[in-house]
Protein backbone atom coordinates (compact mmCIF):
# COMPACT_ATOMS: atom_id res chain seq x y z
CA UNK A 1 0.00 0.00 0.00
CA UNK A 2 0.94 3.56 -0.30
CA UNK A 3 1.91 5.04 2.84
CA UNK A 4 2.09 9.11 3.46
CA UNK A 5 4.27 8.10 -0.59
CA UNK A 6 6.28 5.31 0.87
CA UNK A 7 5.07 1.92 -0.61
CA UNK A 8 5.32 -0.52 2.14
CA UNK A 9 4.40 -5.06 1.52
CA UNK A 10 1.43 -5.93 3.88
CA UNK A 11 1.61 -9.63 4.42
CA UNK A 12 -0.46 -12.36 6.46
CA UNK A 13 -3.05 -9.80 7.08
CA UNK A 14 -5.64 -12.68 8.16
CA UNK A 15 -2.91 -14.53 10.72
CA UNK A 16 -4.51 -14.33 14.52
CA UNK A 17 -2.82 -11.92 16.74
CA UNK A 18 -4.81 -12.29 19.82
CA UNK A 19 -6.89 -14.96 20.68
CA UNK A 20 -9.69 -13.75 20.65
CA UNK A 21 -9.50 -12.97 17.14
CA UNK A 22 -7.78 -9.73 16.49
CA UNK A 23 -5.62 -9.87 13.72
CA UNK A 24 -2.42 -8.56 12.09
CA UNK A 25 -4.71 -6.46 9.86
CA UNK A 26 -6.50 -5.26 13.27
CA UNK A 27 -2.45 -4.37 14.94
CA UNK A 28 -1.56 -2.38 11.68
CA UNK A 29 -4.58 -0.58 11.43
CA UNK A 30 -4.34 0.46 15.12
CA UNK A 31 -0.68 1.69 14.63
CA UNK A 32 -2.36 3.71 11.44
CA UNK A 33 -5.00 5.18 13.50
CA UNK A 34 -2.81 6.05 16.51
CA UNK A 35 -0.19 7.58 14.59
CA UNK A 36 -0.88 11.11 15.13
CA UNK A 37 -0.92 10.76 18.38
CA UNK A 38 2.50 8.11 19.23
CA UNK A 39 4.80 9.89 16.78
CA UNK A 40 5.41 12.92 18.29
CA UNK A 41 6.48 10.73 21.59
CA UNK A 42 8.71 8.45 19.28
CA UNK A 43 10.64 11.11 17.58
CA UNK A 44 14.30 10.91 17.33
CA UNK A 45 14.24 8.03 19.88
CA UNK A 46 16.09 4.99 18.63
CA UNK A 47 13.75 1.80 19.10
CA UNK A 48 13.85 -1.70 20.40
CA UNK A 49 11.56 -4.31 18.23
CA UNK A 50 9.53 -7.55 20.14
CA UNK A 51 8.43 -8.93 17.45
CA UNK A 52 5.79 -11.37 17.53
CA UNK A 53 5.37 -12.99 14.21
CA UNK A 54 3.13 -15.75 14.94
CA UNK A 55 1.26 -13.54 17.15
CA UNK A 56 1.23 -13.27 21.10
CA UNK A 57 0.57 -16.82 21.69
CA UNK A 58 3.76 -17.28 19.26
CA UNK A 59 7.50 -17.15 19.87
CA UNK A 60 8.68 -13.80 20.47
CA UNK A 61 12.38 -12.26 19.98
CA UNK A 62 13.87 -8.29 20.78
CA UNK A 63 15.34 -6.87 17.70
CA UNK A 64 17.52 -3.91 17.74
CA UNK A 65 19.69 -3.97 14.78
CA UNK A 66 18.08 -2.84 11.80
CA UNK A 67 17.62 -5.75 9.56
CA UNK A 68 19.12 -5.58 6.11
CA UNK A 69 15.93 -6.66 4.34
CA UNK A 70 14.13 -3.15 6.09
CA UNK A 71 13.46 -0.49 3.10
CA UNK A 72 16.37 2.29 2.17
CA UNK A 73 14.25 4.91 3.56
CA UNK A 74 13.70 3.34 7.04
CA UNK A 75 15.68 6.01 9.52
CA UNK A 76 18.52 4.42 11.60
CA UNK A 77 20.97 5.99 14.05
CA UNK A 78 24.34 4.32 15.44
CA UNK A 79 24.39 4.08 19.15
CA UNK A 80 27.94 3.18 20.37
CA UNK A 81 28.01 0.18 23.57
CA UNK A 82 30.76 -1.85 25.13
CA UNK A 83 31.04 -4.05 22.62
CA UNK A 84 29.55 -3.12 19.32
CA UNK A 85 27.39 -0.40 17.39
CA UNK A 86 24.21 -1.00 17.07
CA UNK A 87 21.60 0.85 13.65
CA UNK A 88 18.64 1.45 16.00
CA UNK A 89 15.02 2.22 13.40
CA UNK A 90 13.99 5.61 14.24
CA UNK A 91 10.32 5.86 14.04
CA UNK A 92 9.15 9.54 12.66
CA UNK A 93 6.77 9.25 10.36
CA UNK A 94 3.57 6.86 9.41
CA UNK A 95 5.31 4.83 6.79
CA UNK A 96 7.68 3.55 9.06
CA UNK A 97 5.36 2.85 12.21
CA UNK A 98 3.62 0.73 9.37
CA UNK A 99 6.09 -1.16 8.21
CA UNK A 100 7.14 -2.17 11.78
CA UNK A 101 3.39 -3.36 13.25
CA UNK A 102 3.62 -5.99 10.11
CA UNK A 103 7.29 -6.49 11.04
CA UNK A 104 5.04 -8.27 13.70
CA UNK A 105 6.18 -5.33 15.86
CA UNK A 106 3.23 -5.58 19.13
CA UNK A 107 4.89 -3.27 21.40
CA UNK A 108 7.16 -0.01 21.14
CA UNK A 109 10.27 0.31 23.09
CA UNK A 110 11.65 3.45 22.77
CA UNK A 111 15.05 4.99 24.73
CA UNK A 112 14.54 7.50 27.29
CA UNK A 113 16.64 10.04 24.94
CA UNK A 114 16.82 11.22 21.60
CA UNK A 115 19.22 11.43 18.93
CA UNK A 116 21.81 12.80 18.67
CA UNK A 117 21.83 13.30 22.68
CA UNK A 118 21.88 10.07 22.73
CA UNK A 119 23.64 10.16 26.69
CA UNK A 120 21.37 12.74 28.35
CA UNK A 121 18.20 11.37 28.75
CA UNK A 122 15.05 14.07 28.64
CA UNK A 123 12.59 11.06 30.42
CA UNK A 124 13.20 9.75 33.56
CA UNK A 125 10.96 6.73 34.46
CA UNK A 126 9.73 4.76 37.60
CA UNK A 127 8.18 1.38 36.87
CA UNK A 128 5.90 0.12 39.36
CA UNK A 129 5.25 -3.80 38.82
CA UNK A 130 3.19 -5.48 41.75
CA UNK A 131 3.84 -9.05 43.04
CA UNK A 132 2.01 -11.47 40.89
CA UNK A 133 -1.25 -11.94 42.49
CA UNK A 134 -1.30 -8.41 44.24
CA UNK A 135 -3.48 -5.48 44.24
CA UNK A 136 -3.52 -3.03 41.87
CA UNK A 137 -5.17 -0.75 44.48
CA UNK A 138 -1.86 -1.02 46.29
CA UNK A 139 0.01 -0.01 43.07
CA UNK A 140 -2.34 3.50 42.67
CA UNK A 141 -1.13 4.21 46.56
CA UNK A 142 2.73 3.99 45.81
CA UNK A 143 2.05 6.24 42.85
CA UNK A 144 0.62 8.37 44.87
CA UNK A 145 3.56 8.16 47.40
CA UNK A 146 6.07 8.97 44.34
CA UNK A 147 4.22 11.97 43.35
CA UNK A 148 4.70 13.35 46.78
CA UNK A 149 8.07 12.11 47.22
CA UNK A 150 8.90 13.82 43.83
CA UNK A 151 6.79 16.95 44.52
CA UNK A 152 9.43 17.79 47.41
CA UNK A 153 12.08 18.66 44.79
CA UNK A 154 9.81 20.50 42.69
CA UNK A 155 9.73 17.50 40.02
CA UNK A 156 5.93 16.37 38.07
CA UNK A 157 5.28 13.47 37.14
CA UNK A 158 3.14 11.87 34.00
CA UNK A 159 1.45 8.60 35.01
CA UNK A 160 0.26 6.12 32.14
CA UNK A 161 -0.61 1.88 32.86
CA UNK A 162 1.81 -0.20 32.05
CA UNK A 163 -0.90 -2.24 29.60
CA UNK A 164 -0.04 -5.14 31.94
CA UNK A 165 -0.49 -5.02 35.81
CA UNK A 166 1.47 -2.42 37.11
CA UNK A 167 2.13 1.94 36.06
CA UNK A 168 4.31 3.63 34.57
CA UNK A 169 5.84 7.02 35.82
CA UNK A 170 7.49 9.18 33.32
CA UNK A 171 9.42 12.62 34.64
CA UNK A 172 10.20 14.77 31.79
CA UNK A 173 13.54 16.19 32.12
CA UNK A 174 16.13 18.97 30.74
CA UNK A 175 18.04 16.93 28.24
CA UNK A 176 21.82 17.98 30.23
CA UNK A 177 22.25 15.36 32.88
CA UNK A 178 23.53 11.85 31.60
CA UNK A 179 22.22 8.44 32.85
CA UNK A 180 24.97 8.05 35.41
CA UNK A 181 23.34 11.10 37.20
CA UNK A 182 19.65 10.19 36.44
CA UNK A 183 19.89 6.49 38.00
CA UNK A 184 21.23 7.56 41.46
CA UNK A 185 18.18 10.16 41.66
CA UNK A 186 15.93 7.86 40.78
CA UNK A 187 16.82 4.94 42.94
CA UNK A 188 16.85 7.92 45.83
CA UNK A 189 13.28 8.64 45.21
CA UNK A 190 12.23 4.54 45.13
CA UNK A 191 13.88 3.89 48.03
CA UNK A 192 12.82 7.34 50.28
CA UNK A 193 9.30 5.38 49.23
CA UNK A 194 9.77 2.18 50.05
CA UNK A 195 11.25 3.18 53.33
CA UNK A 196 8.44 5.04 54.45
CA UNK A 197 5.95 1.98 53.26
CA UNK A 198 8.27 -0.71 53.58
CA UNK A 199 4.65 -2.93 53.51
CA UNK A 200 3.88 -2.29 49.88
CA UNK A 201 7.08 -0.86 48.34
CA UNK A 202 10.01 -2.37 47.55
CA UNK A 203 13.06 -1.84 45.53
CA UNK A 204 14.47 -5.88 46.15
CA UNK A 205 15.01 -7.41 42.93
CA UNK A 206 14.31 -10.65 43.31
CA UNK A 207 10.50 -12.22 42.32
CA UNK A 208 10.40 -13.75 45.96
CA UNK A 209 11.35 -11.58 47.78
CA UNK A 210 8.57 -8.66 46.63
CA UNK A 211 5.51 -11.35 48.03
CA UNK A 212 2.59 -8.75 48.88
CA UNK A 213 4.65 -5.89 47.26
CA UNK A 214 5.05 -3.28 44.68
CA UNK A 215 8.61 -3.16 43.30
CA UNK A 216 9.43 0.03 42.23
CA UNK A 217 12.02 -0.10 39.03
CA UNK A 218 14.60 2.71 38.67
CA UNK A 219 16.67 0.24 36.88
CA UNK A 220 14.96 1.67 33.51
CA UNK A 221 17.29 4.68 33.67
CA UNK A 222 19.93 3.39 32.24
CA UNK A 223 21.48 3.80 29.25
CA UNK A 224 20.47 1.88 26.54
CA UNK A 225 17.21 1.04 28.25
CA UNK A 226 13.76 0.80 26.87
CA UNK A 227 10.79 0.99 28.12
CA UNK A 228 6.74 0.65 26.55
CA UNK A 229 5.81 4.65 25.34
CA UNK A 230 2.71 6.09 25.30
CA UNK A 231 -0.19 4.11 23.59
CA UNK A 232 1.97 1.11 22.80
CA UNK A 233 0.20 -2.01 22.89
CA UNK A 234 0.85 -4.80 24.65
CA UNK A 235 0.87 -8.97 23.83
CA UNK A 236 -1.92 -9.54 26.47
CA UNK A 237 -5.61 -11.31 25.89
CA UNK A 238 -7.81 -7.97 25.28
CA UNK A 239 -4.89 -5.69 23.20
CA UNK A 240 -4.58 -3.87 26.05
CA UNK A 241 -2.73 -0.19 25.30
CA UNK A 242 -0.64 1.35 27.52
CA UNK A 243 -2.86 4.67 28.86
CA UNK A 244 -2.14 7.98 29.82
CA UNK A 245 -3.92 8.55 33.16
CA UNK A 246 -4.99 11.67 35.08
CA UNK A 247 -3.88 11.66 38.99
CA UNK A 248 -7.50 12.37 39.98
CA UNK A 249 -8.14 8.74 38.27
CA UNK A 250 -5.12 7.67 40.61
CA UNK A 251 -6.69 9.28 43.47
CA UNK A 252 -10.00 8.14 42.97
CA UNK A 253 -8.54 4.19 42.35
CA UNK A 254 -10.97 4.87 39.26
CA UNK A 255 -8.60 2.72 37.43
CA UNK A 256 -9.39 -0.88 35.70
CA UNK A 257 -5.61 -1.62 33.60
CA UNK A 258 -8.19 -4.49 31.28
CA UNK A 259 -10.12 -1.67 30.45
CA UNK A 260 -7.78 0.41 28.16
CA UNK A 261 -7.53 -1.57 25.46
CA UNK A 262 -7.59 -1.23 21.57
CA UNK A 263 -11.03 -1.12 21.45
CA UNK A 264 -11.45 1.74 24.09
CA UNK A 265 -8.60 4.32 23.82
CA UNK A 266 -9.93 5.77 21.13
CA UNK A 267 -13.47 6.70 22.54
CA UNK A 268 -10.82 7.69 25.65
CA UNK A 269 -8.69 10.41 23.22
CA UNK A 270 -12.27 12.03 22.16
CA UNK A 271 -13.26 12.30 26.07
CA UNK A 272 -10.04 13.41 27.39
CA UNK A 273 -7.53 14.50 25.02
CA UNK A 274 -4.04 13.47 24.90
CA UNK A 275 -3.05 13.31 28.78
CA UNK A 276 0.87 13.16 28.29
CA UNK A 277 0.91 16.12 25.57
CA UNK A 278 2.16 18.83 28.43
CA UNK A 279 5.03 16.18 29.15
CA UNK A 280 6.40 17.44 25.78
CA UNK A 281 6.90 20.54 26.42
CA UNK A 282 7.38 19.98 31.04
CA UNK A 283 11.05 20.40 30.58
CA UNK A 284 12.55 20.02 34.29
CA UNK A 285 15.66 20.55 36.02
CA UNK A 286 16.92 18.31 38.25
CA UNK A 287 19.44 21.01 39.99
CA UNK A 288 17.36 21.74 42.78
CA UNK A 289 17.43 17.45 43.83
CA UNK A 290 21.09 17.41 43.25
CA UNK A 291 21.84 20.46 45.42
CA UNK A 292 19.29 18.73 48.43
CA UNK A 293 20.75 16.05 48.49
CA UNK A 294 24.29 17.08 48.52
CA UNK A 295 23.74 19.45 51.31
CA UNK A 296 22.20 16.19 52.97
CA UNK A 297 25.22 13.93 51.98
CA UNK A 298 22.50 11.93 50.33
CA UNK A 299 24.69 11.79 47.28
Amino acid sequence: MNVAGRKVKLTNLEKIYWPEGLTKAHLIKYYTDIAPVLLPYLRNRPLVLKRYPDGIDGEAFYQKECPDYAPSWIKTYPVVHTEKTINYIICNDLATLVWLANQGCIEIHAFLSTAPKIDYPDIAVLDLDPAPGGAFAQVLEVALLIRQTLAWFNLRAFVKTSGASGLHLFIPLLPRYDFKTVVPLMRYIAEAVARSCPAAATVERKVEKRKGKVYIDYLQNGRGKTIAFPYSLRPLPGAPVSTPLTWQEVEARNVLPASFNLHTIFERLKEFGDLFRDMLISIQSLDFMIEKLWRQKNL
